[in-house]
């Protein structure tokens, strides 16, 4: 067996454990980590499952062009993570034998009150990319055979949908947005919800040209908060007028297509489900315009409720009012 078969066999049967620490960044809530940042630990934790099996995606992709890419991540959160938590994430495979994506189940552990907590279970799916340019990659090698069952020319295969309203003729800047634009109009037809046109810039892409997992975790976020900003009940009026913060128990992202660089990319964030005062369900949908077509290139969930925080670390859930469900169901007078 090469010492490639070898890591490949690791990768996939063996369970590692990695002890993490949230970035700082996260903390948005007090000391709490916001569930984007969760998200990002449970790929780093995955990325140093690759490394420890004998496998880094580093080299993946300086050796053979292979670019590792997550295309579907899946988080509930059970517990708080603080900014100060030594985290001790698990990665366990879970690839079955016809599968052509490698599948992992994630659990991230905290001590509390000296016990160990579960607070987070996730699972991911990811595959090898090529890059098949040879300018960038001059030294690049045949990759493994071993590796064929994982590898794609090109992440999804969405098929286009039916021709749409041309686009505004208005040129965004890179990271420009707007939320009026015919194809807004189109994909907003009959659903409670909100979207934007955001031109895509280079800080989301990686491998040269491609929107990233974390990308689409910024997205999500940014989804939330134009969402209830648009319907008058914004975070930053909760915060001051009651000290209500949003808070996530579930997401899903999984990626369907490629986003390029410097393309519009459209969002959407359509309200799904609301169980009673306390919790609600959005799906967020991301298209991208190709000759006249929309493309989806991603979709995702995402449930939130409200909470307050005391001492930092210290949450109750907070059951909402009229007002708030009003403007999450965009009742007439409602929310703003």
């Amino acid at each position: 067996m090469t010492d490639t078969e070898t890591a490949v066999k690791n990768v996939l049967t063996e369970t590692t454990t990695v002890a993490l620490t949230p970035g700082y960044e996260g903390a948005n809530i007090g000391t709490y980590i916001g569930f984007k940042h969760v998200n990002y630990l449970v790929e780093k934790a995955v990325i140093e499952h690759f490394r420890r099996s004998g496998l880094p995606v580093g080299e993946l992709y300086e050796r053979y062009g292979l670019g590792f890419d997550l295309v579907d991540l899946e988080a509930r959160l059970r517990g708080g993570l603080f900014v100060d938590d030594e985290a001790s994430l698990q990665v366990r495979p879970v690839t079955e034998h016809h599968d052509t994506v490698f599948r992992f189940k994630i659990a991230i552990t905290v001590l509390r009150d000296g016990e160990p907590k579960k607070v987070v279970t996730a699972s991911v799916s990811a595959v090898l990319r090529r890059d098949e340019d040879d300018r960038r990659l001059p030294d690049r090698v045949p990759s493994p055979a071993v590796l064929d069952r994982f590898t794609v020319a090109v992440i999804g295969t969405p098929e286009p949908g039916e021709e749409i309203p041309a686009a505004g003729t208005d040129q965004l800047v890179s990271g420009g947005s707007t939320d009026q634009d015919p194809v807004l109009e189109h994909l907003l037809a009959g659903r409670n919800g909100y979207g934007w046109k955001f031109r895509i810039p280079y800080p989301y892409v990686h491998f040269f040209s491609r929107m990233h997992m974390s990308s689409y975790l910024r997205q999500m976020e940014e989804a939330k908060h134009r969402f209830v900003d648009a319907r008058g009940i914004s975070i930053g009026a909760q915060l001051a007028e009651r000290n209500w913060i949003p808070a996530v128990t579930h997401s899903r992202i999984e990626i369907l297509g490629e986003a390029l660089l410097e393309e519009d990319l459209y969002t959407v964030y359509t309200v799904e489900d609301i169980f009673k005062n306390l919790l609600y369900t959005a799906r967020m949908d991301c298209y991208v315009v190709r000759d006249g077509r929309p493309v989806q290139v991603a979709t995702g969930v995402i449930t939130h409720g409200y909470g307050v925080v005391e001492n930092g670390n210290r949450a109750k859930v907070v059951a909402w009012d009229e007002r708030i469900d009003g403007a999450l169901r965009n009742l007439p007078g409602e929310g703003a």
